[in-house]
């Protein structure tokens, strides 16, 4: 091997190695000392009471949308102030038949007669809305009793113009290495948000639960993640965004690794898409603080596996440095335990370091996916509608 060439793996290892240290070592640490030493102080007031509507987004959710409506209507907020609509993305199993049974109680259904996504059917349901603030849910996430009073709370402080709430995730039986893990992970990104937070304003929402001024809503594509474009344009206008720990939420976890897997193409593909729609949350001298948090947080960890791969390449190509070796058998170790973890995915039982090895690599090999599929324009991780079968229903 030449000089020229050793050089350069060198190089490419220690580039590696310390952008994945920082990506889940040094940005927690230097977030939270940021936080800490430079925190921006946001009013909030639980007697604000603007008016709001709850917009649940719906596809073909039988078994959980009664409950969901129930649980809105048992909201502690005034109910001359809430307005609840249900958006059905053109459901067939009958979830709009159990909406339309709740209209004495003032809950509207928007059906979106054909089948275009989330984004769209937002788009066809917010001109609908009067309330001053939208809140955002899914079907499946259900509230605490003052979620929205939480919520509603930062608004107070015309600088903010979105809030997250604080979603929490019960484990399936069926799948409890899945959910441990990704219980696991969610800490962390919890804890990530209130740093955030305090320290500027946290990077994207949850739409499972979050809320946003109705004049600051954008139309959105079909291909467009709501609850991560939305936010980056309210930011691109000047606007603070508050994570709210109290305002919580509840769903299950992933089922399977499979469709965790699945989820998190979807997410970083839509993702990255945007960014090359609201461009201008790039620009490090517009919101210097939101943008350090954005390439942080989310950039270069949806590009840490392209790191993991360089690191390892790089690892074997210097295998006869004494530190690089020492690397090499930490990585072989820590893929030897992933590789443990798939093969135990289906027992009920299993040591937690197996099943979070796993699911860190699943994340990773889903990050690297989509990545990939966005350099090559493949944007098929982004929801395009399906097409459209033959009814016999008028």
């Amino acid at each position: 091997m030449t000089t020229n060439i050793t050089a350069t793996f060198e190089v490419l290892f220690w580039v590696a190695a310390t952008l994945l240290v920082y990506v889940y070592i040094g940005y927690p640490a230097l977030l939270g000392l940021l936080a800490a030493m430079a925190p921006r102080s946001i009013k909030t007031s639980e007697s604000f009471e603007p008016t709001v509507t709850l917009l649940i987004s719906a596809y073909n959710e039988l078994p959980v949308i009664e409950a969901k409506i129930k649980n809105s209507l048992a909201l502690d907020y005034p109910m001359h102030l809430l307005e609840v609509i249900v958006i059905s993305d053109s459901s067939d199993d009958g979830t709009d038949e159990i909406v339309e049974r709740y209209s004495p109680f003032g809950v509207r259904l928007v059906r979106q007669n054909q089948r275009k996504g989330k984004s769209a059917a937002l788009n066809l349901a917010v001109p609908e809305a009067r309330g001053e603030i939208l809140v955002f849910s899914d079907a499946n996430a259900l509230y605490l009793p003052d979620a929205v009073r939480q919520l509603v709370g930062p608004f107070a402080d015309q600088r903010v113009g979105y809030v997250v709430g604080n979603s929490r995730y019960v484990d399936k039986a069926a799948a409890p290495q899945a959910a441990e893990a990704e219980g696991l992970y969610w800490k962390l990104e919890t804890w990530l948000k209130k740093k955030e937070s305090a320290f500027h304003s946290v990077v994207g929402g949850d739409g499972a639960i979050y809320a946003i001024r109705r004049d600051l809503y954008s139309p959105l594509r079909a291909t467009d993640i709501s609850d991560f474009l939305n936010p980056l344009q309210i930011i691109d206008r000047g606007y603070l965004g508050v994570f709210e720990p109290r305002a919580v939420s509840y769903e299950e976890t992933a089922e399977s690794f499979l469709k965790e897997f699945r989820r998190k193409v979807r997410i970083v593909s839509r993702s990255l898409n945007a960014l090359l729609r609201a461009p201008g949350v790039l620009n490090p001298f517009r919101q210097p603080r939101h943008w350090f948090a954005l390439v942080s947080h989310k950039l270069l960890r949806w590009f840490a596996p392209m790191f993991m791969v360089a690191m390892l390449i790089a690892s074997l190509a210097l295998w006869k440095s004494p530190i690089v070796r020492a690397a090499l058998f930490l990585q072989a170790i820590f893929y030897g335990m992933a590789i443990i973890g798939w093969i135990l995915q289906g027992r009920k039982k299993t040591w937690r370091i197996f099943s979070f090895a796993f699911y860190f690599c699943l994340v990773n090999v889903a990050s690297l996916v989509a990545c990939l599929k966005c350099l090559r324009g493949d944007l098929s991780g982004i929801w395009s509608p399906p097409r459209q079968k033959v009814s016999s229903k008028a």
